[in-house]
């Protein structure tokens, strides 16, 4: 599976963001995001524009300690047909930052992993936007699909997400439940990849691959992302599963990451 570039995420990026001012075009500004009830469609727009702007502090200021971490970012307009500009803006002040930076800027990771900061918030506000994008469609009932190859990487960012020693830390309930006896879970999609999970008893741990598994998970990578972020119940999904169902299913329900 080949790594995306800086340019392929900072230019998926401006395109996801016009993509989710476009959805968010045509709804009522208190319509309710159907795949996370708790939001109103202003308070999603809300949200991505102002992840923007956060990632963009942390890496334009050089944040290496979370208490510098800046905390007042600027609202969404209240007239919603600033709402395009106003993402537009903050997602070209994102990539720029990006752009200046470089992909080692060592910069806070609150994973804990391996990755340099700005590895980590590339990726991780790349899939946010890609993630929320799916929202505002779903808001705006109108069609959502996505590059298998952009897809790919948000399951691959999931994954670091949910076996890093920062989501341990912070929601522990979901790491504990990810745990296990060694049984393996193997996703596929044929027109992106394949990423091999082990549930070990000192946590889920995963690679790049295939193999022999207790339970395989086939489907378009868009589709499998769906899923696994929980914007698509697996009874919906048309996915093909051998093996144990209740491996994927169990996986699925305790990855904490709904709304988020």
């Amino acid at each position: 599976m080949t790594a995306l570039t800086l340019q392929r995420y900072s230019q998926a990026l401006i395109d996801q963001t016009a993509l989710l001012a476009e959805h968010a075009g045509g709804v009522p500004v208190d319509a309710s995001v159907p795949t996370c009830p708790e939001w109103t469609l202003r308070e999603l727009v809300e949200h991505i524009g102002q992840t923007q702007q956060f990632v963009a502090s942390i890496v334009e200021d050089r944040v290496s300690d979370p208490s510098q971490l800046s905390t007042s970012f600027s609202a969404a307009p209240a007239d919603r047909d600033a709402w395009g500009a106003w993402l537009t803006e903050g997602a070209s002040r994102l990539t720029g930052a990006f752009a200046d930076a470089g992909i080692d800027a060592p910069v806070w990771n609150p994973s804990g992993d391996s990755r340099s900061g700005a590895q980590f918030w590339l990726r991780r506000v790349f899939a946010e936007t890609i993630i929320h994008r799916a929202d505002a469609a779903a808001t705006a009932d109108v069609a959502y699909d996505v590059d298998a190859e952009l897809a790919a990487d948000v399951i691959t960012d999931q994954l670091d997400m949910l076996t890093s020693p920062g989501w341990a830390a912070m929601v522990p309930e979901s790491a504990e439940a990810l745990r296990g006896n060694g049984r393996t879970l193997h996703l596929h999609a044929g027109d992106a990849g394949d990423w091999f999970i082990e549930r070990g008893p000192d946590g889920a741990t995963w690679r790049h691959g295939d193999g022999d598994a207790d339970a395989t998970v086939s489907g378009p990578a868009a589709t499998l992302m769906l899923v696994l972020t929980r914007r698509l119940p697996i009874a919906d999904a048309g996915l093909q599963v051998s093996g144990d169902p209740d491996l994927f299913t169990h996986w699925v329900e305790h990855t904490a990451h709904q709304a988020t």
